[in-house]
């Protein structure tokens, strides 16, 4: 029987998770990746709550006309690092959920570190 993309991928996600684990002080900065969106989020697994999060259906986001979709993830992960920086989160775990570290994905790291926060 073969095995799916979406079952690799999901092997992927539990290997990382394993090994990445997010604490109030330094929470899990989790990424999800849709076809048509991108959702990001900082988790703290201990108490097992969401500090945080962003995507590109926030109007916010979603106002700015003609964005392509990887000026919309850069947008994201700005917008994630202000609400972390109102929380007075600097500092995260980056947890790519199983995806390539590249593109998109790539894109939000590299907007919530634009935003100032620190992986």
């Amino acid at each position: 029987m073969a095995v799916t993309n979406q079952e690799r991928r999901e092997r992927r996600r539990r290997r990382v998770r394993a090994k990445v684990s997010g604490v109030a002080s330094r929470p899990r900065m989790n990424v999800f990746r849709s076809l048509k969106h991108i959702y990001a989020q900082l988790i703290d697994d201990e108490a097992g709550n969401t500090l945080a999060a962003a995507s590109s259906l926030d109007p916010d986001i979603r106002g700015q006309a003609g964005l392509k979709k990887r000026d919309e993830a850069v947008a994201v992960g700005k917008l994630l690092a202000q609400r972390a920086q109102a929380k007075q989160i600097k500092q995260v775990v980056f947890d790519r959920a199983g995806y390539r570290y590249h593109g998109r994905v790539k894109a939000v790291a590299d907007g919530a570190r634009e935003g100032g926060l620190e992986f």
